[in-house]
């Protein structure tokens, strides 16, 4: 599985690179805290995967980088090659480059 850092994911979004972020978590937690991603709860990503991009690199993200994996085992089934899993999701987000995000 293809994986990217939080500061590779800082460093696409400082370059306005072309990429799609999408959230896996659920909605009360993107309320709390997001990256600006689509959220696709992992629940539907199955039923929601013709929202996810085929033609340029797509970032998949969650709490720790768990769901976010388990979502890209899934789109793969489906013919997807172009994932990125977001290490350590968006507690490693927190940590590393923005300490002000809420967290739980």
């Amino acid at each position: 599985m293809n994986e990217i850092t939080v500061q590779e994911l800082k460093e696409k979004l400082d370059k306005g690179e072309d990429f799609q972020l999408i959230d896996v978590r659920e909605d009360f937690e993107y309320e709390t805290s997001n990256l600006g991603g689509q959220l696709i709860p992992l629940g539907g990503i199955l039923i929601e995967a013709d929202k996810i991009s085929k033609d340029k690199p797509v970032v998949v993200m969650c709490r720790s980088g768990k769901r976010s994996a388990a979502a890209i085992m899934q789109l793969q089934q489906l013919g997807y090659s172009n994932l990125y899993n977001l290490q350590g999701g968006i507690l490693a987000w927190a940590s590393e480059i923005d300490p002000t995000l809420n967290v739980y």
